[in-house]
Order: structure tokens, then sequence, then C-alpha cells
């Protein structure tokens, strides 16, 4: 059976989209570990009660959440995951990523997972991916071991700069990390 690390970053308005993949990988067999960052561990939105997407992610992967830098530490050197998800990983966490900053439950996950030489897959959700995190995802667009879920504009309209991943797109994303391989990561059809 394969391990996913699965990591949520505090994209809140996309939590209900992932928290429906992260059910569908373990209908598909997948052992899922769940690791949230200390923002979306905590926080109250008005897209639902910290408790309650907290309740849902041990209600789905059976485990708890590791949601503090201490936790994560192990996964590197216990060789924990196969392969590490960050969905929705925010402008935030990804310039975290880009520039080697590991001071979060999910951004020292990622670096002790990558030490093993494992792939990682990134769900991009920022409002600024086409301005101030461009740079960052074009650096991570070239790190080895690292892949993209396809990705695209979700309201260009409105939030020109905005870009969201297709999170239906994760199984078919891992399938192919797990071999080396990146789906096309940018789309070129805007959500509207």
């Amino acid at each position: 059976m394969t391990t996913i690390g699965f990591a949520i970053c505090g994209s809140f308005c996309t939590f209900k989209s992932v928290f429906k993949e992260i059910e569908n990988l373990t209908s598909l067999g997948y052992d899922v570990v769940p690791i949230m960052s200390e923002n979306a561990f905590s926080f109250d939105t008005r897209f639902g009660e910290a408790k309650y997407w907290q309740d849902e992610f041990r209600r789905i992967t059976k485990k708890d959440i590791i949601h503090t830098i201490k936790d994560a530490e192990p996964i590197g050197p216990k060789k924990l995951l196969d392969l590490l998800v960050i969905a929705p990983c925010t402008g935030n966490t990804l310039a975290k990523l880009a520039n080697g900053i590991s001071d979060t439950s999910v951004t020292l996950a990622t670096k002790a997972h990558l030490r093993n030489a494992r792939p990682l897959v990134i769900a991009v959700s920022t409002n600024d991916a086409l301005s101030g995190a461009g740079k960052n995802i074009g650096n991570l667009l070239n790190y080895k071991n690292t892949y993209f879920v396809p990705f695209r504009q979700d309201s260009f309209k409105n939030k020109p700069c905005s870009c969201v991943a297709d999170f239906t797109l994760l199984p078919k994303t891992i399938e192919n990390a797990l071999n080396g391989i990146q789906l096309q990561p940018i789309l070129d059809i805007p959500i509207e």
C-alpha cells in the first residue's frame, strides 16, 4: 500500500473540494497521513470551524493529525511517506518552499520528506499566482521530485492573478508523480 502524506494549508475556500479528494484517495486504497499547517488546524473561518475540519480529517484517515513542527520532523528520518501532497498550497507556503524555509508543520514535513528523494505534489491555490507568487511557482516547477497538480486561473475577471489547481486531477497527478512524470501543469481554460 502506498502511503501519502496529505498536507493542508490555509486556503480555506478550497477545503470542501480538497476533503472530497482525500476521501477519494482513501477509497482508491492509499494510506493517507493527515498533516495541517498551524493556521489550517486552528482558524475558524466563514468556511467552517477548525474543529469541524480536524474531525473530518481524522474521520477520513482514521489517524491523528500532524500539526506541529515537532511532530513533522520524524517524517524524513523514519521514511514515513512514499509521496507528499500539499493541497491547497498557498502563496505563503510556495514562497517558503522556493526559498528553503521550513518554519511550519507543512514546510518541515516537506523538507523532511524530500531528503529521501521521494515525490512532492503541489496543488496551488493562491490569489497572486500570476504576480508575487509567480516566481516561486516557476522555481518550484524546476525542482527535482516536485510535481504540480494542473492549475489554471479561477476567476480571471474578478481576480486576474489568481490560480487554483484542478483538485479532481490529484489521483492522476499522484500516479504519474510516483512514476516520475509531470502532467501538463498549466491548463489553458480559465474557470469562470
